[in-house]
């Protein structure tokens, strides 16, 4: 698919509708004498945005280092079972911590491109015309809050790009190769990461033009503002150097630096320069007073995440500061980015170092690593005595096109799962973003893979009302990670759908996004956009389905099928795994991941790898069948299909027809290796209604029905009402007759395999969390067809539909009606 370079604008198409240098010592500043211990206590600093952002959390924070010696990282229980949280579970960037977008954002309507820097937070101006913000606030989970008396909803528009020169701020262009692909010359003036001087001298003036825009750069400020308040970053590590190491730290440090770039290159207040001078100073480890790693490898090669999240901020803080800091300052930060980051890089591919593996992966390992040396390298190419930097970029983008592009599937699924896919896409955005602007093109970083415009589809159905559908590992808590990659791929892939989404969420006020976005994007996202959406490709094939864009009480489910394998070990064995959210709550969900520094867990994706010992990752810890107490088969690719009355929602206050209706099915039988299996969901009676079946073959072993959920549970033989902060939903047995539900702690089963026995590999507490179970006899499991009807209770609503129990094979677009 064709891309647009940042510096051009015009007419638009219809939008996509589902693409060997020795480390040295830094010559230019004298390094400190490096202590074991932290300088700082143990803990992040009491009253920082992580106390508010683990408050939303509900886990502790990262340990720091103490006494020399790090503190093994503890997990806590499931997050989505604290139903309320945001939906950007753990990409949650601090402008929305910091900033308070929750609740009402109507202010007034202007916004200086200094910002208040004492505000908790942006205002949204009401604004006219391209400018207005058309949801002027979010609910508790992080939707937008659609206003019904607006008159911009009363006829809403078809998502496009429009040409206006008085809003579009463009980069200046670059000659030299032509903007042509596979030419790795930089512009020779800064900055050159992301935007250009011609851009950011355009911001200043035009931004209070944009109400979104405006919004955004107050945010950003106060944020700003509140970081600069805080000590330098902490050196603490998390599960050992070689566990999860000091990612955290390097992606603290990014989004300071982030931010104090922004804030300089906005406002020419000298006191931004000066406050990330001395995180540059400390995180470099060339300061006396404060501990910050092994000398020589303070970025730790041995979790090269971190090298590349240090890379990267260190080489916007190069660019961004370049007309704020001194030779000296600007030499010392280059030394730092070669010394600490290129070299390691370049060693990683040319050398056998033990720490480039994750070139051959197509995961977030590669995004973010390729990505971090990329931008890196691109902000000291020109200045660089070495030659490493360019070197570096003739690995890392070639092996990013043909690995990190190819995180995306075939379908637009991520390869990993929904969670990663944040890491992966905004390593990935940050490194085309930085090429196109610093060389001209964007590298084929965005036409290498020709499924990787399809990926934006990917988040927006798999986001529900109150959570993602959130399957397999969810990944840590880091901060840096956003979904505002899809201003940028709205922008270039001039798919303005993405674009228009984004920008109402809560992670959007971010510097990143005020350089991305692209304001002559117009219309009403959700808008002619189908309520249901099949993603059967990639090894992953699932469905989601819903009744509304819109409104946050809707229902939506999603469900699964695929096999556990080549997802970079972090899938489950969960093959007919399901979500399903009404009345503005997760009533079943899933548990994420188990402990990260367990023994065997990330392993191997194999038969018996010791990955599937743990309850969070096993077929019981799933809303799935478990037949015979064992796991599914892991290799297994169901068989799936799809159909769907592809209603799209065309006004704010919509309601499907009484015939509106999707199905996915899947055959499982090689999943149950051999066992005769298969598992249905469909939206009934005007999408008001959902149906679970599953059909059983002839089978020797007792099955069992699972579903994990957060609600109260009350039984009556067939009928279970499940309650959730004031909200209720029955589940009804249709079949088989006789049948009844019963409940289960979230707990391994007697006779599963033991686990290892050492403290950490142990299986984390579900607390809150019951298991709302079906069991069958082998003899009662037999041929059986197991029928579920999820009835929400729905304010005002009786008709309830008892559809008839239809064979599988006989599913069709009418078949329940």
């Amino acid at each position: 698919m064709a891309t647009r370079n940042m510096a051009q604008h015009g007419s638009r198409s219809q939008p996509y509708d589902g693409v060997r240098y020795q480390p040295a010592h830094n010559p230019a500043v004298p390094r400190g004498s490096a202590s074991s211990g932290s300088s700082s206590g143990a803990t992040f600093p009491a009253g920082s945005h992580y106390a508010d952002f683990e408050k939303q959390r509900g886990a502790s924070s990262p340990q720091a280092l103490t006494g020399g010696r790090p503190r093994q990282k503890k997990w806590y229980a499931s997050k989505w079972v604290k139903i309320g949280l945001p939906l950007l579970l753990i990409a949650i960037i601090i402008g929305a911590v910091l900033g308070g977008v929750l609740g009402s954002r109507r202010g007034n309507s202007s916004s200086s491109s200094t910002g208040s820097g004492s505000s908790s937070g942006g205002s949204r101006s009401s604004g006219t015309g391209q400018s207005q913000i058309v949801v002027p606030s979010l609910d508790a989970n992080g939707n937008p809050v659609y206003p019904s008396k607006q008159a911009i909803f009363a006829n809403p528009s078809v998502p496009t790009y429009t040409t206006n020169s008085t809003l579009l701020c463009s980069d200046s262009a670059f000659a030299a190769g032509s903007g042509q692909s596979g030419n790795y010359q930089v512009r020779g003036d800064h900055p050159r990461l992301f935007a250009t001087a011609t851009k950011w001298d355009c911001l200043r003036s035009n931004i209070a033009q944009d109400a979104y825009l405006a919004y955004w750069n107050e945010t950003i400020f106060a944020n700003a503002t509140k970081l600069a308040a805080l000590s330098p970053t902490n050196y603490s590590i998390d599960g050992g150097l070689s566990g999860s190491g000091v990612l955290d730290v390097a992606r603290e440090v990014q989004l300071r630096l982030k931010h104090w770039g922004y804030a300089w290159k906005m406002s020419n207040d000298t006191k931004w320069a000066d406050r990330a001078w001395q995180e540059v100073l400390v995180a470099s480890g060339n300061s006396s007073d404060q501990y910050f790693g092994n000398t020589g490898d303070n970025w730790n090669s041995q979790h090269f995440l971190d090298v590349g999240e240090f890379t990267a901020a260190f080489g916007m803080a190069y660019d961004w500061f370049h007309d704020a800091w001194t030779a000296e300052q600007l030499d010392a930060t280059m030394w730092s980015i070669i010394t600490l980051g290129l070299q390691y890089g370049l060693n990683s591919y040319t050398e056998s170092t033990g720490y480039g593996w994750w070139q051959t992966t197509n995961g977030n390992w590669n995004c973010v690593c390729n990505g971090g040396l990329t931008i890196g390298a691109l902000a000291i190419r020109s200045e660089d005595p070495t030659g490493i930097a360019a070197q570096v970029l003739g690995y890392t983008i070639p092996n990013a096109q043909q690995n990190c592009a190819f995180g995306v599937t075939s379908d637009g699924t991520w390869s990993e799962t929904s969670d990663y896919w944040y890491f992966g896409t905004n390593g990935h955005a940050q490194m085309t973003g930085a090429l196109i602007t610093a060389t001209g093109s964007d590298q084929e970083m965005l036409t290498s893979n020709p499924n990787f415009n399809k990926t934006g589809l990917f988040h927006i159905y798999g986001t529900g009302f109150v959570q993602k559908f959130n399957y397999g590992d969810c990944g840590p808590n880091k901060y840096t990670a956003t979904a505002n990659g899809l201003m940028l791929y709205g922008d270039q892939l001039d798919i303005p759908l993405y674009a228009l989404y984004q920008r109402e969420r809560l992670d959007a006020p971010e510097p990143l996004s005020v350089l991305y976005y692209n304001p002559e994007v117009n219309g009403t996202w959700w808008n002619g956009l189908a309520l249901d959406h099949y993603f059967p490709g990639g090894g992953n094939a699932w469905a989601s389905m819903r009744s509304t864009w819109t409104d946050p009480t809707g229902l939506y489910a999603a469900i699964k099928a695929g096999n556990a394998t080549g997802h970079q070990t972090h899938q489950d064995i969960d093959a007919g795994d399901f979500v399903l959210e009404a009345l503005g709550q997760r009533f079943f969900g899933e548990l994420c991941q188990a402990q990260y520094l367990a023994d065997g867990y990330f392993s191997s994706e194999g038969e018996n790898s010791e990955r599937w010992l743990y309850y969070r990752t096993r077929t019981e810890g799933q809303n799935s069948l478990l037949i015979g107490g064992l796991n599914q088969n892991v290799d297994a690719q169901p068989p799936t299909t799809y159909d769907s009355t592809a209603e799209a929602q065309d006004v704010l206050e919509y309601s499907a027809p009484s015939t509106s209706t999707a199905f996915f099915t899947a055959d499982l039988t090689a999943t149950y290796n051999g066992t005769s299996v298969s598992r249905a969901m469909r939206m009934i009676n005007g999408r008001r209604q959902v149906l679970l079946q599953d059909e059983i073959g002839t089978i020797n072993e007792a099955v069992q029905w699972r579903a994990h959920t957060n609600a109260t549970i009350s039984i009556s033989g067939s009928t279970a009402t499940l309650s959730l902060n004031g909200e209720t939903m029955q589940a009804i047995i249709q079949s088989p007759s006789g049948a009844s539900w019963g409940t289960a702690q979230p707990v391994r089963l007697s006779t599963d395999p033991a686990l290892p026995s050492d403290s950490i590999s142990q299986d984390l507490p579900n607390p809150g969390v019951t298991v709302l179970t079906i069991d069958l006899s082998a003899s009662a499991a037999s041929g059986a067809t197991l029928a579920v009807l999820f009835n929400p209770q729905w304010p005002n609503f009786s008709s309830y539909s008892t559809p008839p129990v239809v064979a599988i094979d006989q599913w069709s677009l009418t078949s329940h009606n």
